[in-house]
């Protein structure tokens, strides 16, 4: 693997948590949201990765990451009998999404080691470039 691709694949990396993070950002804002009906209602989102090969095969494959898609999640909204509440439906309940706050909290802190991680890597892969190009002075 050359020395640049190391950047590549570790940009891709970085790439893909921060999107994994615009859409935990995306739960998070929305756990308080309310819906007078289950087709209105915000689900929570999660992304779906997928390994970028290299289309030379080679030894490594692998050279990166990229987001596939999003899904959302089939666990079931919350449904509260609220009869007073203004978005309540005919029979007087709401809908709240289905986000858990604990899972978004464990999936941020997650995103962000990984995010971290590709910028040591690429941070490592910097160091030894330029040791190498000092061995030629």
């Amino acid at each position: 693997m050359s020395m640049f691709k190391i950047f590549d694949t570790a940009a891709s990396g970085m790439s893909a948590q921060s999107l994994r993070l615009n859409l935990v950002a995306s739960n998070m804002a929305n756990a308080d949201s309310v819906s007078s009906s289950i087709g209105e209602t915000y689900k929570a989102r999660q992304p779906v990765f997928k390994a970028v090969f290299d289309e030379m095969g080679g030894e490594n494959p692998a050279v990166g990451v990229r987001m596939a898609g999003v899904v959302e999640s089939k666990a079931p909204l919350i449904k509260e009998y609220a009869p007073n509440h203004s978005m309540a439906d005919e029979e007087g309940y709401i809908f709240r999404p289905n986000v858990n706050m604990v899972e978004e909290m464990a999936n941020m802190i997650s995103a962000s080691r990984s995010y971290q991680s590709n910028v040591e890597v690429a941070s490592a892969a910097k160091q030894m470039l330029i040791a190498t190009i000092r061995m030629g002075q």
